[in-house]
């Protein structure tokens, strides 16, 4: 979309104006009215593109194509912007050591893509009177990966979850 202080037309508040036409060829410096003349001429709007230089810059064109591909661009750029998610990887304090690998590299994965990480530890049952289980089980996934990220908070627990979260570490 357009900067709404873009001025069309009547809206230009100068007296003079560089006129570049629909064809980018510079049409020198003349006065407003002779410019909105020129643009009429054509069926076209005099834009102001560069209010702040001396004297200002105005370009005769398509308003209504302008603001198109003004809104494209800016729909363009938010495509490319990165996001970060929070993913989360679930284990139980009794996961064995073969799955608990395979949980870590996806983990790890997570991390590489930019993505935040949430262990959680579920207990289930009697399991909750062990919480130093859980403990153990993220602070052994918070070594293991402490070359690619770093906890941003100790583990803590909450019912029956016992969770850590874990963002990438910031590549120089």
């Amino acid at each position: 979309m357009a900067k709404p202080e873009t001025n069309i037309n009547r809206a230009i508040r100068a007296r003079e104006v560089r006129v570049i036409d629909d064809e980018s060829q510079q049409l020198g410096v003349m006065t407003l009215s002779d410019a909105l003349a020129a643009a009429q001429e054509r069926g076209l709007d005099l834009v102001e593109v560069s209010p702040n230089a001396n004297p200002p810059v105005c370009r005769i064109m398509d308003f209504g194509k302008f603001k198109y591909q003004q809104s494209k661009k800016a729909a363009e750029a938010k495509k490319k912007m990165a996001r970060v998610e929070l993913k989360e990887v679930k284990m139980r304090p009794k996961t064995e050591e073969h799955d608990f690998q395979v949980k870590l590299r996806n983990a790890r994965r997570f991390l590489e893509e930019g993505n935040k990480v949430k262990f959680t530890i579920m207990f289930r049952g009697r399991e909750v009177t062990h919480p130093e289980r859980g403990r153990m089980l993220l602070e052994k996934a918070s070594l293991e990966i402490a070359d690619i990220g770093q906890v941003e908070g100790r583990p803590n627990l909450q019912g029956r979850f016992m969770s850590m979260i874990v963002s990438p570490t910031k590549k120089s």
